[in-house]
């Protein structure tokens, strides 16, 4: 499928190095420096997907191309949201849901049977449409959340990482002061969808999927969000749903329309 370019590229963007699917990645400064290239770090082949008997999307074929923000437009109910949990298999912790077809990250079908889909979505992380922190625990706590469950990191690193992804975040001089103590149902709705992000970032995933992440905020909020993508999109790729053709318009620079038609299956 050819996708249409809403905008244009910086060529000056320093991505985080891309390597396999498993193992985690240490950022390389030549690859950091090269220029953007037009090879998808994702690509999905013939996707389709059911809950239960019902099928929600059907044959999608789609480059994800890396460094690069990539708009999902289309109308409500046409299979957005489906289309990008399956890309991390986020779909599959809904009962009685499937999907088939080949989505490929680093070289892997993420569907191969050696995959764990806990450590997938550690390399494609996911924000959702409502923020969803960790309402009793800190600030801190939520960032480094996913690091904790993977173990092996003391307290000097988890701080470092936090501070980096909160500044990432455009979040760290808002709260540094009370970001130990503060809990992260304390922050406002924009702030809250910002510590997802960075909870996200401290990862390092190689994809950042974005479902709707501005549809819960007022305009001043949406805006700090959308300059916040055009910044992280220099180190990683971005997939984002939106049902706004003027933000898709904004932040993406290649868009993808779906459409459900009286079947409500949604194509590509």
């Amino acid at each position: 499928m050819n996708l249409t370019r809403t905008s244009a590229v910086d060529s000056n963007a320093t991505p985080a190095a891309r390597g396999e699917l498993l193992p985690a990645r240490t950022p390389d400064p030549e690859v950091m420096n090269a220029p953007v290239s037009d090879a998808p770090a994702l690509e999905v082949q013939h996707l389709s997907a059911w809950y239960g008997p019902r099928k929600a999307i059907e044959d999608v074929t789609l480059p994800i191309l890396e460094r690069h923000i990539t708009a999902i437009i289309g109308p409500s109910g046409c299979g957005k949201s489906t289309m990008i949990r399956c890309l991390n298999r986020m779909h599959e912790v809904v009962r009685g849901a499937r999907a088939e077809g080949v989505v490929t990250l680093g070289g892997h079908n993420v569907y191969d049977a050696d995959v764990d889909p806990v450590d997938l979505r550690r390399h494609i992380g996911m924000v959702f449409q409502k923020p969803n922190p960790f309402p009793t625990m800190s600030i801190f706590d939520n960032v480094v959340a996913g690091l904790r469950l993977q173990g092996g990191w003391n307290t000097r690193a988890l701080d470092e990482v936090a501070e980096r992804s909160l500044r990432q975040a455009a979040l760290f001089d808002e709260v540094k002061d009370v970001w130990k103590k503060a809990t992260g149902a304390s922050l406002s709705g924009g702030q809250q969808q910002r510590l997802c992000i960075a909870r996200t970032l401290a990862v390092e995933p190689r994809v950042i999927l974005m479902d709707e992440p501005c549809s819960a905020l007022d305009p001043i909020a949406t805006y700090r969000i959308e300059e916040l993508m055009n910044e992280l999109k220099a180190q990683y790729t971005i997939a984002i749903v939106t049902h706004n053709m003027q933000q898709a318009s904004r932040v993406s620079e290649f868009t993808a329309f779906m459409l459900a038609e009286e079947d409500r299956v949604g194509r590509l």
